[in-house]
């Protein structure tokens, strides 16, 4: 053995301190972020389920996952042929093993202005592009490009608490504003302005909507620009899911108002390209007015860029011909399974007792669903409902409390149709097993 036991050695036995003796603690900051983390919820629900050797759920029938935005795994939505001939000819070019510019390849940013400016008033340049490891590290930037004593950023309820994280991590308070079921959960302006002050630094929109499955049109758009501009705010607009919609509208990028209120654009080839695991993601300035110039926003950003760790080169390498070479039906068969799952997600959950969906979801991978506890018996809590579901019929939702919605449920459709009308099925049967008797 390594440390000598067992061939005569002796061994000293390891000397036992207090804590008070060692010189360093854990960053306090650090320590609660877990339960704004989908990840770390959606642990917290699987951990009920049978586990057998090694830590693997040891189900008699096949986890249904419906708690993650991540379809990678089903074999109807792989990506495009194209995009991994791109990314293997990067490899096999052998141009792409060295460092990149912080910014990013200067090709990768020059192909993604252009493909963001077919759906813009003007043209981009690729100095209004920055490459990130994901949308996830585009959140970080911004966060910590915006944090100052006393700054206060504006997020949806409900919404993507990554941002919360961050913000918090950064020093700065996130205000939650609601966004309203009732109306396709479009922003509430008068809520926005009511929440801000002279310390509010952004508000946030998510279009197509995560978690609720909305597209905002034209017009609301043109209401939330207007509103920044009056408050002397800019926007924040995460459109991962750009163009996965499916319903009566379609999607328009916040930046069609950037001459009215300054836009930072956050997106990445994750999902309309599903290659989460790809790690390429953005920031883009959408401001023809040069707001972010003459406020020295963007010479901070490439500050932090300088310091933080980059998006792989050779998928950086791979983007001119992955946006170029990906054909129009790839896209249209993507958006095709999802209006598929949609609309079974839409339908089977009319007959779920206890569960409410406000509106048919057009847009992104998701569905909120609002809960009616006193249907059911011996269930406290969305947290609760999940960690039941998941352990008795394997089906994997995640609470509306991950994403600051107490009682609700977000549920994905983004995966194989069977799996999710069985999944669908198990939920129904729970909830009728769960149901309280009838007097």
């Amino acid at each position: 053995m390594e440390n000598g036991a067992g061939n005569g050695v002796a061994v000293a036995a390891p000397a036992v301190d207090s804590p008070a003796s060692w010189n360093f603690t854990p960053n306090e900051a650090l320590l609660g972020l877990t339960a704004l983390s989908v990840r770390g919820v959606l642990g917290r629900v699987k951990a009920g389920m049978v586990v057998g050797g090694g830590g693997v759920v040891a189900a008699a029938r096949p986890v249904i996952p419906m708690g993650h935005g991540d379809p990678s795994v089903f074999p109807c939505f792989r990506t495009a042929p194209e995009a991994v001939d791109a990314v293997a000819g990067a490899l096999r070019s052998g141009e792409h093993n060295s460092y990149p510019t912080c910014v990013g390849l200067e090709p990768a940013r020059r192909s993604i202005a252009k493909y963001l400016s077919r759906d813009l008033p003007y043209q981009l340049s690729p100095d209004d592009v920055y490459l990130t490891s994901g949308c996830a590290q585009a959140i970080e930037i911004i966060c910590s490009v915006l944090a100052r004593p006393g700054a206060n950023i504006l997020l949806p309820r409900p919404g993507y608490l990554f941002y919360e994280a961050r913000a918090v991590f950064n020093g700065m308070e996130a205000r939650y504003y609601d966004l309203l079921p009732e109306k396709d959960w479009e922003v509430d302006i008068d809520g926005v302005q009511v929440l801000a002050d002279e310390n509010t630094v952004a508000v946030v929109i998510v279009n197509p909507g995560n978690p609720c499955g909305n597209v905002y049109t034209y017009d609301h758009l043109a209401k939330v620009a207007e509103t920044a501009r009056k408050l002397g705010i800019f926007v924040i607009t995460d459109e991962v899911y750009a163009h996965l919609t499916f319903g009566k509208r379609k999607f328009v990028p916040m930046g069609m108002f950037g001459a009215v209120a300054p836009v930072f654009t956050l997106g990445s080839i994750s999902k309309r390209w599903v290659v989460p695991g790809w790690r390429l993601g953005w920031i883009v300035t959408n401001d023809p007015s040069g707001v972010f110039q003459r406020t020295k926003v963007v010479d901070s950003i490439k500050s932090y860029l300088d310091i933080s760790s980059d998006p792989p080169t050779f998928v950086q390498g791979a983007i001119p011909k992955l946006l170029e070479n990906t054909k129009e039906d790839f896209f249209n068969k993507t958006v095709k399974i999802l209006r598929e799952t949609a609309d079974i997600c839409w339908e089977k959950l009319k007959d779920i007792n206890a569960i409410t969906c406000p509106s048919r979801p057009e847009g992104s991978m998701f569905v909120m669903v609002k809960l009616d506890l006193s249907c059911l018996q011996d269930i406290k809590d969305d947290m609760d409902f999940c960690c039941w579901l998941a352990k008795e019929e394997f089906v994997v939702v995640l609470p509306g409390c991950a994403v600051g919605y107490k009682n609700w449920l977000r549920i994905t459709f983004a995966i194989d149709p069977s799996s999710l009308e069985d999944g669908l099925d198990r939920l129904k049967s729970f909830c009728l097993r769960h149901s309280k008797p009838t007097k």
